[in-house]
C-alpha cells in the first residue's frame, strides 16, 4: 500500500465566533432554581428550547384554541387512569377546557372498576397461570350490558356506559370520566376491538352488540374530527387504536368536503411509538398546523402540561 500524502493541517481555515449562526442564545437559558418556586415562576425559568420551548408552544395552541372557541380533544388509553389522572381530567372537563374524550376499549375496564370499589389493575402475572386473569364479574357485566343498551339504542357505548354507571350509584361515581361526561353534557366515545380487553372473554360478551355500539361512537367520532380546523387533538397513552380510528375519520371528514388543515396534534407517551407519531403528529399536519411529540410519564407530562395552560388562561 502507497503512504498516503500528507495533510498540512496548518492550513485549516478559521471563523469567526461572533459571526457565526448560532442555534442556541444564552438569553434562551433556563434561569436557576430556588427554594420555595411558584409554578408560574417554574414555567418562566424553563430553557427555551427544545422540548421545553415545545411545551410552551403547544400550551399557548391549546390556549388559542379555547379562546377562539374550537375544540380541544382528549383521546386516551387505559394507563392514564391506572396512574390515577381521572380527578384532573374531570376537572378540566369542569373548567370546559376539555371538550370532548375519545378511548380506547381499556379505558372503559379502569373507569368501571374504580368507580365501583376504588380500585382497579389486576396483577396478570398472579392469576394468568390459573386462568383466572379478566374474569372479573362486575367489570364484564356492566361493559357487555352497556354494549347491548347501545347496540338498542343506536347510541353509542361512552354515552350508554355512562348513564348506566350513574343509574347504578355506585360509592365512588365522582371518578368515573363516562359519568362525568354525561354530568357534564361532553362527548365521550369508545372505539373498542376485539379480543384485546377483559370484557371479551366474559359470558355476557356479544360481538354484534359491541360492534354497532362502538360503530355509532366512531360516527360520533367523525362529528368530532369534522370540527376540528383550529382545534386541538391529544393523544394520551394510545399506541395503535387511537392513532389508527384519528386517521381514518380524518380521511374520512376530508372524503367529505371539510378542510380540517390548521389542527394541532399533540401525541404523549413512555417511549416513540412508529403509529403516533406518523398518524397522530406527522400526517395529519403535514398541509398546516403543526404536531407535537412529548416523551415521559403520563402521571407528570400531562399534569405538567396542562398547569402550564391554566397558568397562561388565568
Amino acid at each position: 500500500m502507497k503512504p498516503l500524502p500528507k495533510l498540512n493541517f496548518k492550513a485549516i481555515c478559521t471563523t469567526d465566533l461572533e459571526g457565526r449562526n448560532s442555534k442556541v442564545q444564552i438569553s434562551d437559558f433556563a434561569k436557576p432554581l430556588k427554594k420555595g418556586l411558584m409554578l408560574r415562576e417554574f414555567f418562566q425559568g424553563l430553557p427555551n428550547i427544545l422540548a421545553a420551548a415545545d411545551l410552551r408552544e403547544a400550551a399557548e395552541r391549546i390556549i388559542t384554541a379555547k379562546k377562539l372557541g374550537r375544540p380541544i380533544i382528549l383521546a386516551m388509553g387505559g394507563h392514564a387512569i391506572k396512574v390515577g389522572l381521572t380527578s384532573i381530567i374531570i376537572d378540566l372537563m369542569e373548567r370546559d377546557i376539555l371538550d370532548a374524550l375519545a378511548t380506547n376499549g381499556s379505558v372503559m375496564v379502569h373507569d368501571s372498576e374504580a368507580a365501583l370499589v376504588g380500585a382497579t389493575s389486576e396483577d396478570v402475572a398472579a392469576t394468568l397461570n390459573s386462568g383466572q386473569f379478566g374474569v372479573t364479574e362486575q367489570t364484564g357485566s356492566i361493559i357487555n350490558r352497556a354494549a347491548r343498551m347501545a347496540a338498542k339504542k343506536n347510541q353509542g357505548l361512552g354515552r350508554t356506559l355512562g348513564e348506566n354507571l350513574i343509574s347504578l350509584e355506585p360509592p365512588f361515581l365522582n371518578l368515573s370520566l363516562f359519568a362525568a361526561t354525561v354530568r357534564l353534557d361532553k362527548t365521550i366515545t369508545v372505539h373498542a376491538a376485539v379480543g384485546t380487553d377483559v370484557y371479551n372473554i366474559h359470558p355476557e360478551a356479544d360481538g354484534a352488540a359491541l360492534g354497532k355500539a362502538t360503530m355509532n361512537d366512531f360516527h360520533l367520532f367523525c362529528c368530532l374530527i369534522a370540527n376540528l380546523e383550529g382545534g386541538v387533538f391529544i393523544n394520551l397513552g394510545s399506541a395503535v387504536i387511537i392513532p389508527e380510528v384519528f386517521l381514518k375519520a380524518l380521511t374520512l371528514v376530508r372524503n367529505l368536503g371539510r378542510q380540517i388543515r390548521n389542527i394541532t396534534t399533540i401525541n404523549m407517551d413512555f417511549i416513540r411509538h412508529y403509529r403516533p407519531q406518523v398518524n397522530i403528529v406527522n400526517r395529519p399536519t403535514q398541509d398546516g398546523g403543526r404536531g407535537f411529540y412529548f416523551i415521559g410519564h403520563h402521571e407528570i407530562m400531562f399534569p405538567l402540561l396542562m398547569a402550564l395552560v391554566l397558568e397562561k388562561l388565568d
